[in-house]
């Protein structure tokens, strides 16, 4: 099981529900990445972007009972998620998508992460990527992507695994 996130180099994720920037080189490296698998995401975010995300099951996380997703599986529990992504996704990746409290809950869990690291800081944010315990992670990828006219800020698309 994977995950996916872009932190700022503050951890910052997001404020109020929604992301700090636009990175498209980052959005397109998310869509290809996750294209195609089962992807994990909390209520909050999945209401955050509005729609299940196209080409990809998506199972919600919620706490409500009687919550309905159209186009999505709803849970009630991470375990709950994590056990019907596997039913879903027999042979490929599974990408925990967040937000904090999912990622908070999975980041022991996961065994490669996606990490698009934004080179700034943002005071303002609300949601934060908890800091992980790289001990017996290696990085086996990592690429810089400078600012220009689609990426507002620069940031380094980096996997590590397990």
């Amino acid at each position: 099981m994977s995950l996916i996130v872009a932190r700022a180099q503050d951890n910052a994720i997001g404020k109020d529900n929604d992301l700090l920037w636009k990175i498209k080189d980052d959005l397109k490296l998310f869509k290809s990445t996750t294209a195609g698998h089962v992807v994990i995401h909390g209520r909050k975010s999945f209401e955050s972007i509005g729609r299940p995300l196209p080409n990809r099951s998506n199972i919600i996380i919620t706490r409500n009972k009687d919550y309905k997703a159209k186009g999505a599986f709803v849970t009630n529990s991470l375990e709950e998620a994590i056990e019907l992504g596997h039913q879903l996704e027999q042979n490929g990746e599974i990408f925990i998508l967040g937000g904090a409290e999912i990622y908070r809950q999975s980041l022991d869990l996961v065994d490669r992460m996606y990490l698009s690291e934004v080179k700034s800081e943002f005071p303002e944010a609300d949601a934060y990527f908890p800091e992980p315990n790289l001990i017996g992670w290696e990085q086996t990828q990592c690429v810089p992507y400078e600012a220009n006219e689609v990426n507002e800020f620069a940031f380094d698309f980096c996997i590590w695994e397990k």
